[in-house]
């Protein structure tokens, strides 16, 4: 991470020091065709609290020109030092600091990023500021608790637009100057610029208009579905104004699809920036088009939750991020108009399954995790932060009720509008509306780490009618290295019972819901009661816990996953299968044989998709290796016949198309997409377009089958910057000696890569199939990790040290020599969180694979 990494104690003293108003900066863009650096000039107010004292403002800069605080010169020299300016002898009461400094584009995502697209050669810029990144483009006070208006005066090349937070005005001699904004945090300005293509429309309710834009480069503009957008933007605005009781606290919405962005998306105040891969080029399930609606209502959600109301400090980030995800799934599934009320499903599908998975690595931490500094926070946006915070939001709904949780959500944006908060302050209204204590619940759900196993434990007479019923609840050690103590907790579920009808579906016969809380609770079971012939133990998803099945249950669910007529309960017995697996108590191959006897009856293509990208990584980490061959030869005779059987032009046949080119292996399936690639065969409904050719281009390349020069030639037809991605991942799989030297030179011996190029490189050159040859790279990556680690911008550096630890050999060998380097190169926090949750991925896989070699003889 460039520049000086800020403590939370610095931030605090400079919080308890200053009161920011406002901000004047000033960018000269005029040559950003040509790159480089560019002019900027940050005028900012603000009031310090005591006279003589001394604070410092942020900047990452290759040159500061001039410092003048109170119109009295500072020597640049003196006060100017990595990424601070020391400001020294304030002023009681007002204060005005001037600096002017040259700033740098970027190729990284981070800063003010510079993509030019190879369609039309013409430069876009956007920003991407969040955590420390707004430093890198103006002089600015780096913390979310120090809030003021930012005025943005932008001088552009002629053509082109600019958007920032503010409505887009009349630009005069292609200077753009923006209304100031209102008070915000420096995480959540934004600027956008260049010659994008725009479609516009409104929002209108009680009188008021809100403006709506989407914007992307004209090369996708012909891709674009705005229409669709929109009408997915307009039902959060309906649903998220209703449930919050306070109106859209902004005065336009922009959505904006950027180039080579390294998240999903992000929540800038009026000007969300969002990958521009959510606009399809090529036909996509209907899951994709699901998870670009969610994507646009986090971040909408977000315009209240981070924007209105922020955090004091980044250990309440998981607040932010929770309740978008939470907010975001719930209009989904209950707003009028949704195309995706099964969106709990795919919750639990998706964000559960990344939930459980961070949870049982040695990098665990509370919810509510202690962030003491920058670097703390750029590795925690993980599955702790997002995907168990928003299941623990989801239980503290069901713990609450829904009206008075969004009740106390009402009377917080109001107390709160345009101000910074704790969590506290949330709990509080929160107790308020529901009159529940919710000390006790929070220390034990957001203050602890870990996860807890819930298990019924049921017992019958000779007649089969029920006698008992508990439900165990088990708190796991936590793994080795990780902080804190096993904690039981209060779970509020549903238990369902499920009976086969006769045509042989898995119906819901009854539903229990109850507060489950230390070991043992007592279910509330009608004595004389016949058993179910499934009990599922958090039916509905209502609480956040690994759930296993009895013994006779799990008997049922193997014989008929498939025949649950809810997609809901069928996603949660995958889960708990996939849980199963990689926990080492089903063996991959039994996993597979469940998949391949329950997946064609899987009407949920999110749940399908999953389950092939499961199934995969079953097979190549967590199978017994002499059985390996064996289990995918299994699988890819499996996905050729759900492909040729599959309904012609469906979401599934589509899905199937990836699947077999995931895998495919023998002459006689390579031919078969050499044939489909070339158009001397189709398949009924099938259209090879571009996303799909280099699916079959990338498969052919990595067995040997395609060459460079045809890879240049599938480029020539997608001259694109996808295609770019799709070329160099391409090139980085082909199975040769040469091919892998050239990819890990371009990656870790040079730092000349965009981030996009890198992250494709990176897929590329990591090619299951490859294991020996790859394995010399294991020797090298340790040697260069650190040194690319202290060299890189943190997104670019993180590519690397996750992307290229070999986590394909799966060895006693392998740990210790990651032991070794840990004890050795001493890493900061940063590296040693990332290459420990991967070492924590091979000794599971480890431990699943002589499970799997287990089954195999018993």
């Amino acid at each position: 991470m460039p520049g000086t990494n800020l403590t939370r104690e610095e931030a605090q003293e400079r919080a308890r020091l200053l009161t920011v108003d406002a901000y004047e900066i000033d960018l000269d863009l005029s040559g950003a065709q040509e790159g480089g650096t560019y002019r900027s000039v940050t005028v900012v107010r603000f009031d310090s609290a005591e006279a003589g004292a001394e604070t410092f403002i942020d900047l990452v800069a290759p040159a500061v020109h001039e410092v003048e605080l109170n119109g009295r010169a500072l020597d640049v020299a003196a006060v100017f030092r990595d990424s601070r300016i020391t400001l020294p002898h304030l002023q009681a009461g007002a204060n005005e600091l001037k600096v002017v400094a040259d700033c740098a584009y970027t190729n990284t995502g981070e800063g003010l990023h510079r993509f030019v697209d190879p369609v039309d050669e013409q430069a876009y810029l956007y920003t991407q500021f969040e955590v420390p990144d707004a430093r890198r483009v103006f002089a600015s006070f780096e913390q979310p608790d120090l809030k003021a208006t930012f005025r943005f005066t932008v001088k552009a090349p002629a053509g082109w637009t600019v958007i920032s937070n503010s409505p887009t005005p009349e630009p005069k001699d292609d200077v753009w100057s923006f209304e100031p904004t209102p008070r915000i945090s420096t995480y959540i300005t934004a600027l956008i610029a260049g010659p994008y293509h725009s479609v516009h429309s409104s929002y209108e309710k009680d009188g008021r208009t809100v403006p709506l834009g989407i914007y992307c480069r004209p090369s996708l503009a012909e891709f674009l579905d705005a229409d669709a957008i929109f009408d997915v933007t307009r039902m959060g605005f309906d649903w998220f104004q209703e449930k919050f009781d306070y109106a859209y606290p902004f005065a336009k919405y922009d959505q904006l699809f950027v180039p080579e962005f390294n998240a999903g998306a992000m929540e800038n105040a009026g000007a969300v920036t969002i990958r521009d891969q959510y606009v399809f080029r090529s036909k996509v399930t209907d899951a994709a088009y699901e998870t670009r609606a969610e994507t646009v209502l986090h971040e909408l959600a977000h315009m209240w939750f981070g924007d209105l109301v922020t955090m004091e400090w980044w250990n309440d980030l998981w607040l932010n991020e929770s309740f978008a995800t939470y907010t975001s799934i719930a209009c989904l599934a209950y707003a009028e108009g949704s195309g995706w009320p099964h969106s709990w499903t795919t919750f639990a599908n998706s964000m559960k399954t990344w939930a459980y998975r961070q949870d049982q690595l040695p990098s665990t931490h509370p919810i509510m995790a202690d962030i003491r500094d920058l670097d703390d926070v750029l590795v925690n946006f993980d599955g702790i932060t997002y995907a168990k915070g928003a299941s623990v939001l989801k239980q503290l709904v069901a713990y609450v009720g829904m009206d008075e949780f969004f009740k106390g959500v009402q009377a917080y944006f109001k107390a709160h509008a345009f101000g910074n908060t704790r969590l506290a302050d949330l709990l509080g209204a929160l107790e308020e509306t529901s009159g529940r204590d919710l000390k006790t619940w929070s220390k034990a759900w957001l203050e602890t780490a870990g996860i807890n196993i819930l298990r019924p434990e049921i017992e019958t007479d000779g007649n089969g009618h029920v006698t008992s019923f508990h439900v165990l609840q088990e708190a796991p050690a936590l793994p080795a290295g990780a902080k804190g103590e096993p904690t039981l907790r209060p779970h509020r579920i549903a238990i369902g019972c499920y009976d086969l009808d006769g045509d042989g579906r898995l119906v819901r016969t009854n539903r229990i819901e109850l507060d489950v809380d230390g070991e043992r609770t007592a279910v509330p079971f009608p004595a004389g009661t016949a058993r179910p012939a499934v009990v599922l133990l958090n039916d509905d998803d209502l609480s956040y816990a690994k759930v296993r099945l009895d013994e006779e249950s799990l008997r049922v669910v193997t014989e008929h996953l498939g025949d649950f007529t809810e997609s809901l309960p069928r996603a949660l017995c995958w889960a708990s299968a996939w849980d199963m697996t990689r926990d080492g108590e089903l063996a991959a191959r039994d996993y597979l044989a469940l998949v391949l006897a329950g997946i064609g009856k899987e009407s949920d293509i999110g749940v399908v998709q999953s389950l092939h990208r499961q199934v995969k990584t079953a097979i190549d980490l967590y199978a017994a290796p002499e059985w390996r061959e064996a289990g995918l030869t299994q699988w890819t005779e499996a996905t050729l016949a759900h492909l040729r059987a599959a309904e012609p032009g469906s979401d599934h046949q589509l899905a199937w198309a990836r699947a077999f080119a995931a895998t495919a292996r023998t002459p006689q399936q390579l031919d078969l997409l050499r044939a489909l690639l070339d158009g001397a065969e189709a398949i009924e409904g099938l259209t090879v377009d571009t996303e799909l050719r280099w699916a079959f281009v990338q498969r052919l390349a990595a067995t040997g089958l395609v060459d460079e020069e045809e890879i240049d030639a599938e480029y020539a037809r997608d001259r694109t910057a996808a295609g770019e991605r799709h070329a160099a991942a391409a090139r980085a799989a082909r199975p040769t000696e040469e091919a892998k030297a050239e990819a890990w030179a371009s990656v870790v011996e040079s730092d000349k890569l965009p981030n996009s190029l890198q992250e494709a490189v990176i897929a590329g050159f990591v090619q299951t199939d490859q294991h020996e040859l790859l394995a010399p790279y294991a020797e090298k990556f340790f040697a260069s990790v650190k040194g690319v680690w202290d060299s890189r911008s943190h997104e670019m550096a993180q590519q690397v040290a996750v992307g290229l630890y070999p986590a394909l050999q799966v060895s006693q060998e392998t740990l210790d020599a990651t032991d070794a380097w840990l004890a050795a190169a001493e890493p900061g926090a940063g590296l040693r969180r990332l290459i420990s949750e991967s070492r924590s991925g091979v000794e599971r896989a480890l431990r699943a694979r002589e499970a799997d070699a287990a089954a195999a003889t018993a």
